[in-house]
């Protein structure tokens, strides 16, 4: 009888460092996932980046009094290279739509710049950036949702305890984002 009882001690006890491995693993793959797909955060807005100085050049040829606007978007551009968090690269991020948007207004002005073969390019190229930049966003919250649960429940809150985890918050919007754009005619 104590023999029997030796055994299911030792078969619960075997169970719970299985099961500690195993949610210890899902920890550490969840937070690598996390950084992954940062990696592709960074990508795609460099991506976007790096069309910059060619789209800042052609614009240039067509808007000579326009210095203002291109300087802005020069700006936000470095942001973007010297951004060293996430919560850095999304104020970076920001800056450089929001300067691309007003860049884009001032093209609207130039029908010569806005028929231009390079400039549709470069612009076509911008907006598949923009989706390939929320695709990515998207990617990334969900790690991000998926290691914030994981820690978050039982058992992985005992382990994520132990290791020192804590939640891991998402790329988020600007708050401007949630205003109501104004459209004028």
């Amino acid at each position: 009888m104590v023999r029997m009882a030796e055994i299911a001690t030792l078969i619960v006890l075997a169970l719970l460092i299985i099961g500690g491995i195993s949610t210890y693993n899902n920890i550490k793959e969840a937070e690598i996932n996390i950084g992954a797909q940062y990696g592709q955060v960074e990508n795609q807005i460099q991506r976007r980046a790096d069309l910059i100085p060619n789209l800042v050049a052609t614009v240039k040829g067509y808007t000579k009094h326009e210095e203002k606007v291109l300087t802005e978007v020069t700006e936000a551009r470095a942001q973007i290279a010297g951004a060293k968090s996430p919560e850095e690269m999304a104020a970076a991020n920001d800056a450089l739509t929001g300067a691309l948007g007003r860049l884009i207004a001032v093209a609207e002005n130039y029908p010569d710049l806005k028929a231009d073969a390079h400039f549709t390019e470069l612009m076509r190229e911008i907006s598949g950036s923009e989706n390939r930049i929320a695709v990515a966003r998207k990617d990334y919250n969900e790690a991000i949702k998926r290691y914030n649960v994981l820690i978050s429940t039982f058992p992985g809150n005992l382990m994520a305890g132990m290791m020192g985890c804590s939640e891991v918050a998402p790329f988020a919007a600007d708050e401007s984002a949630h205003a109501v754009p104004q459209v004028t005619f």
